[in-house]
C-alpha cells in the first residue's frame, strides 16, 4: 500500500507524490513566543513530530521549515501579542521572544520533538514580506492606506478554497478589527501603520510600520522552500483567516499554487472544555510534564488520530501512562534477557518471526493510511501481547528471535512514534533515593559501632561507585552527589 493522505485542501484521500521524487518540503506554522507553551501546542507539535519522523523512516529527505512568530500576530483587540506580554512582564519585546521561544524549545525537546531543520523568526525576514506586498501592489491584488497596505478579497477570486467560505458569507469583524479604510470589510492586513511610540516597527515604502501575521508564513515558507512546496501543515484553528490568507497571497504574488498538500490537526480541550486564560483551565506543557513522564503525553497524543479532537483530563493521561507501563514492561523483559546473554544462537521458535514480520507489515500499513497512529498503537499493543505469550510461555526464546523484536521496538515504537527510548530508565522519586541512602548511611554507623569497619567501608565505596559520596562530619554523615566513581 502506498502512503495516502487527507488534503485538507480537497477533502479527501490522496496518494502522496512529492514534487521532487526521494525529498518532502513540509512547512508548519510555529508558535507567537509571548507565553509558555500549553497542551494544545504539544498536540499539534507531537502530531506533526510524528508524520515528519515516519517519512524519514520511509527513507524520504525531509526538509522542515517551522517558524518562529515573534511580531504581527494579533488579539482580537487590535493589540500585539508580544508587545502585550512584554508590558505584562516588564521587558524589551524580544528579551520577552527570547525567553519563551527557548521555553518552547525546552518543551519541544522534552517531549521526544525532533527539531525542525529551519527555525525562522518574522522579525529576520522583514525585507522579503516587503517585497512580496510591492509585488501584490503591482499587480493589483493590494493597496495602500495612511500607511497600511490590505490585500484585496474581491481581487482573488478563489479566496476560500481552503475553507469553504465563500466572500459574501464572511461577516465583518472576523478575528481583525473592521477598520473603514479597507474597501471590503474581508480585506486583511499586509503591513500595518505604526505610531511612534510603536516599538516594533521596520521602515517601508509606506513608512514606519509592521507586517500582518499572514504574510510572514508565506514569506518564510517560499523562501526555504520554494512554490509549491509538498506539505503544509498546522492546526485546524488556524484554517480561517491564517491559513486562507497564506494561500491566496502568496499564489496571487507568485502565480502558482503555494502547498500542494494541507494536514491540519484536530482541536484540543480540557475536560470537555475549551482551553481558555479567562477560564483558568490552560495546561502548560512544563505543567503537565511535572505529573506525567513526556511519553505518556506523547502516548496520550498519538491515541488519537492527527484530524481528530483530543480531550485533556485527569483520567485519560491515567490511562497513557498505564499503557506506557505496559508497553515498557515487555520492552524491559526483552532487554533485560539480550542484557543477560544466555539465550541460545538457536533462532527457536522460527515460527515468531512470522509474527514480527506481521507486526512490521500491519503497522506500516496502519501509518500508509494517513499516519493512522491510533492503529499503529494497537498493532505494537497486540505485538506486546504476543511477545509476552512467548517470553512466559515455557519456551526457549533464542537470541535472534530477542533481537528482532528489540528492532521493531526500537525501529517502530522509538524512531517513528518516539515512545520507546533507546534506554529505559525507571522514573524513581527522589524522596525515595534520599531515604534508601539515608538507610545506608544509618546501616554503615551501625557496623563502625560494631567496629566492622571493613563492613563500613565497603557502603562507602559501593556507594562512592554510584555517585554518591559521603562525608563524616562531628554531628554526623551527609550525602551528595558527585560522578559515578570519583
Amino acid at each position: 500500500m502506498s502512503l495516502v493522505v487527507y488534503n485538507f485542501l480537497t477533502r479527501r484521500k490522496e496518494p502522496f507524490i512529492p514534487l521532487h521524487e526521494g525529498r518532502v518540503h513540509m512547512y508548519v506554522c510555529g508558535p507567537t513566543v509571548y507565553d509558555h507553551a500549553h497542551v494544545g501546542h504539544a498536540k499539534l507539535y507531537v502530531s506533526m513530530d510524528v508524520i515528519v519522523r515516519y517519512f524519514r523512516y520511509r527513507g524520504y529527505k525531509v526538509r522542515y521549515v517551522q517558524n518562529i512568530t515573534d511580531v504581527g500576530h494579533l488579539l482580537d483587540t487590535g493589540e500585539d501579542r508580544i508587545l502585550k506580554g512584554a508590558a505584562r512582564e516588564r521587558l524589551e519585546p524580544m528579551e520577552l521572544v527570547e525567553k519563551y521561544m527557548r521555553s518552547y524549545f525546552e518543551d519541544m525537546d522534552a517531549l521526544g520533538v525532533v527539531r525542525p531543520d529551519i527555525s525562522p523568526r518574522a522579525s529576520c525576514h522583514i525585507p522579503e514580506m516587503i517585497e512580496m506586498i510591492k509585488v501584490l501592489i503591482q499587480k493589483g491584488h493590494a493597496y495602500e492606506v495612511n500607511g497600511s497596505v490590505y490585500f484585496s478579497v474581491e481581487s482573488w477570486p478563489e479566496y476560500g478554497k481552503l475553507s469553504g467560505r465563500r466572500l459574501e458569507e464572511q461577516e465583518e469583524g472576523v478575528r481583525v478589527p473592521v477598520r473603514e479604510e479597507k474597501r471590503h470589510p474581508a480585506d486583511f492586513a499586509l503591513w500595518k501603520r505604526a505610531e511612534p511610540e510603536h516599538i516594533l516597527r521596520w521602515p517601508s515604502p509606506w513608512g514606519w510600520g509592521y507586517p500582518g501575521w499572514h504574510i510572514e508564513c508565506s514569506v518564510m515558507a517560499t523562501k526555504y522552500l520554494g512554490q509549491p512546496f509538498d506539505i503544509h501543515g498546522g492546526g485546524i484553528d488556524n484554517l480561517f483567516p491564517h491559513n486562507e490568507s497564506e494561500i491566496a497571497q502568496a499564489e496571487a504574488a507568485n502565480g502558482v499554487p503555494f502547498a500542494r498538500y494541507w494536514l491540519l490537526t484536530g482541536s484540543l480541550t480540557v475536560n470537555g472544555v475549551k482551553m481558555s486564560k479567562s477560564l483558568g483551565n490552560v495546561v502548560r506543557i512544563k505543567d503537565a510534564l511535572q505529573r506525567y513522564r513526556p511519553q505518556a503525553i506523547r502516548l496520550f497524543i498519538l491515541s488519537s488520530h492527527y484530524r481528530s479532537p483530543i480531550d485533556y483530563s485527569e483520567e485519560a493521561m491515567e490511562a497513557a501512562e498505564k499503557g506506557l507501563d505496559r508497553l515498557w514492561n515487555t520492552v524491559i523483559e526483552v532487554r533485560e534477557r539480550l542484557a543477560r546473554g544466555d539465550a541460545p544462537e538457536s533462532a527457536e521458535p522460527e515460527a515468531f518471526m512470522e509474527e514480527i514480520q506481521r507486526a512490521r507489515r500491519a503497522f506500516l500499513e496502519a501509518m500508509d493510511d494517513d499516519f493512522s497512529t491510533p492503529e499503529a498503537l494497537s498493532v505494537l499493543f497486540e505485538f506486546s501481547k504476543a511477545v509476552n505469550g512467548l517470553l512466559f510461555g515455557g519456551a526457549t526464546v533464542g537470541r535472534p528471535v530477542l533481537e528482532a523484536i528489540d528492532a521493531v521496538y526500537r525501529e517502530l515504537g522509538g524512531q517513528v512514534l518516539g515512545l520507546i527510548p533507546d534506554e529505559i530508565r525507571p522514573d524513581v522519586p527522589s524522596d525515595l533515593v534520599a531515604g534508601l541512602v539515608q538507610l545506608l548511611i544509618e546501616l554503615r554507623a551501625e557496623a563502625r559501632r560494631q567496629r566492622d569497619f571493613a563492613r563500613a567501608d565497603q557502603i562507602r565505596e559501593r556507594l562512592r561507585a554510584l555517585g554518591i559520596l559521603l562525608e563524616d562530619r562531628p554531628d554526623g554523615t551527609v550525602w551528595r552527589m558527585g560522578r559515578a566513581g570519583s
